[in-house]
């Protein structure tokens, strides 16, 4: 299956391992790139929260389409990060209503404070602006990057992003996840979010929140892929197979 965004085209990757990796699925890059035209894109300042291109990323996708700014951050550096910012951090670091596009995809799962994070992406986001987002549901295996607390159902964004006007919000077709597209409407007032339960990885319920000291102790189950894919080189653990491979396919 393709997803176009403009005249550049997604393939999907071939390597099962993929799948288990906590990475933009290609269904997550086939959503983004189905729901946003160039027209939303092109001059517009674009913010992928969580951006370390890992396994796949939609930056390819949405630059092709020519934003006037593109700014990927996330907590550490790698491909795709230009700078490094929290999602807890983003108007302290940027300004309120900065951007006009603002993308996370595969990010909210493993954020603790999900709440501060959601209200920093819909405060950096100009009113009338679009603001797209994938995350895992109940029935995806723990994938610790560093950490997995959350999954998410349509239920939960509807109501997390009650305050938003929602465009689209639909299940992954291949996988145990949810996708939104929305817009921050004019006048925007947050909604509120305190009494939101989420169901918790830790605690294996729905749960309000849950403590350092929770998170800390949680061990994820052993499995046997977790387990070899933890003795590879972090090189490859970071970049994939894929540059090593094109790396030793041009050795004479």
């Amino acid at each position: 299956m393709k997803a176009q965004l403009g005249r550049l085209v997604y393939d999907r990757p071939s390597d099962p391992e993929s799948r288990r990796r906590p990475v933009c699925h290609p269904s997550c890059i086939e959503f983004v790139t189905s729901q946003l035209s160039p027209q939303e894109i092109r001059g517009m300042d674009v913010l992928e929260v969580g951006s370390r291109d890992v396994n796949g990323s939609v930056r390819p996708l949405v630059e092709q389409a020519h934003p006037a700014r593109y700014v990927g951050v996330d907590i550490e550096e790698g491909p795709g990060v230009d700078e490094i910012c929290d999602a807890s951090d983003l108007v302290a670091h940027f300004g309120p209503e900065q951007f006009d596009v603002v993308v996370s995809t595969e990010l909210l799962e493993h954020v603790q404070d999900w709440r501060q994070a959601v209200r920093q992406m819909k405060d950096v986001l100009r009113p009338g602006g679009t603001l797209l987002i994938t995350t895992r549901s109940k029935g995806f295996g723990v994938h610790a990057y560093p950490h997995d607390y959350w999954r998410y159902e349509p239920d939960d964004m509807r109501r997390i992003f009650s305050d938003l006007k929602i465009e689209s919000l639909e299940r992954d077709p291949t996988r145990p996840g949810v996708f939104l597209k929305a817009h921050k409407p004019p006048g925007f007032e947050p909604a509120r979010l305190d009494d939101v339960a989420l169901y918790s990885i830790i605690r294996e319920r729905r749960a309000l929140d849950v403590t350092e000291e929770e998170a800390r102790k949680f061990k994820p189950p052993f499995t046997v892929i977790g387990f070899l894919w933890g003795l590879l080189p972090e090189q490859i653990r970071t970049n994939g197979f894929r540059p090593l491979l094109r790396q030793l396919l041009r050795k004479p």
